[in-house]
């Protein structure tokens, strides 16, 4: 076999997934997308300089664009072969940054939704950081069609997750933060007979994901379910087996 360098700039192999994260501090856990022991297969993180979220998710910052582009054009030169966010708000950028680059970019765990939508035929439940700023721009900008039904729930009345996220000590209450995020589910149940799945908008929720299922017993997409799907189809691996 004769392999071949893929790009000049780029000095190692292997990594399929190139993340751009927020200029914050906070504990990132198994399982958050900045934690890279969350994945089966290694990652590479890009910081998206002076982005933080509050610039993201309040402000809603048109000048975050170019630290974004900067960060995905540096992946790239790296050597990955796709490009993810790490927060759902992301989604703001979706088109510029994949416009950018050459390669595959997924820059919002909402672009999950109409794929959500299809496979059930249900109401899909929206878990985000906080509901409030969450707008229809980034529905729009993740594909989602106007009359697509959507139940939303927030954590920003969970005082542990925003002191954790918003408000970093450098402590996380782990406990706190999952039975806030089990209570917001099981009310979205609650509200919506017709609820067929629910997706964790937030990049710092899928350590939960296994309590949110369990309490709900619904589907439970995420970050982590998008971003291992794309890595499946960079990386395919030859079937074995018997006839």
């Amino acid at each position: 076999m004769i392999y071949k360098t893929r790009r000049k700039s780029q000095n190692w192999a292997g990594e399929t997934i190139g993340i751009i994260v927020l200029d914050c501090e906070y504990p990132y856990i198994p399982g958050n997308v900045a934690n890279a022991t969350t994945y089966d297969f290694p990652v590479r993180y890009a910081v998206a300089e002076g982005a933080d979220n509050h610039r993201l998710i309040y402000d809603r910052d048109p000048a975050l664009l170019e630290p974004f582009i900067q960060a995905a054009q540096k992946l790239e030169a790296e050597g990955v072969r796709a490009i993810t966010g790490a927060c759902g708000f992301m989604a703001l950028f979706q088109q510029e940054i994949a416009a950018s680059v050459s390669i595959p970019v997924f820059m919002s765990s909402l672009l999950q939704v109409p794929f959500i939508h299809q496979i059930t035929g249900k109401r899909v439940g929206v878990i985000s950081a906080d509901k409030s700023n969450l707008t229809q721009e980034h529905l729009t900008k993740s594909g989602i069609a106007e009359n697509t039904p959507l139940a939303f729930g927030g954590m920003e009345q969970n005082k542990a997750f925003t002191q954790a996220i918003f408000y970093p000590d450098g402590t996380l209450d782990d406990d706190a933060i999952r039975e806030g995020v089990i209570e917001v589910a099981q009310q979205l149940q609650a509200d919506h007979e017709d609820l067929g799945a629910i997706l964790l908008e937030c990049s710092d929720l899928p350590p939960y994901a296994h309590a949110v299922q369990a309490a709900t017993g619904l589907p439970v997409f995420d970050f982590i379910t998008m971003i291992n799907y794309v890595h499946e189809t960079l990386a395919r691996k030859p079937y074995t087996g018997v006839m």
